[in-house]
């Protein structure tokens, strides 16, 4: 029928699994030890929850929230951090609206997850200076497998 045909399209949609998940933080935890830095990695799925989370021992403790709220960000968005900094740059009320919304962060460090442009969830990576951030979440987004952003 109709009826559970559209139900069957409007409920469907991929979130990243376990596995994937934690091959994503731990491609970032093992490129961040070869450029000997400390760094926290999240990765959410599409609603935003919390899938897999890994850090380095010497992180510094801001960069564990700061990495999931990267990771949220463009979970959530389906863009990287950066380009909705960018984005919220150009629009004022949405600067202004950012500062009252939760988990919403916009430092670089987070990148939409994506298989073939489907939006899967966010990875989120934090603790080293930005630019090596989105370096390391870079890396482990293309050493994994997934769409490069």
């Amino acid at each position: 029928s109709f009826w559970s045909r559209t139900m069957k399209e409007i409920f469907k949609q991929s979130q990243i699994n376990n596995a994937a998940a934690m091959a994503l933080v731990n491609s970032a935890i093992k490129k961040a030890e070869e450029l000997e830095v400390e760094i926290c990695a999240a990765v959410v799925d599409c609603s935003g929850h919390l899938v897999a989370f890994l850090r380095s021992d010497s992180v510094v403790r801001p960069a564990i929230e700061y990495a999931i709220d990267k990771a949220y960000t463009a979970g959530t968005l389906g863009v990287t951090t950066e380009a909705f900094y960018k984005r919220a740059q150009s629009k004022p009320a949405l600067a202004m609206g950012l500062a009252n919304r939760p988990r919403v962060l916009v430092f670089p460090g987070g990148l939409p997850i994506k298989l073939n442009g489907e939006l899967l969830g966010g990875l989120g990576v934090s603790g080293a200076q930005d630019e090596e951030d989105v370096l390391i979440a870079q890396n482990a987004i293309k050493e994994i497998g997934f769409d490069r952003v």
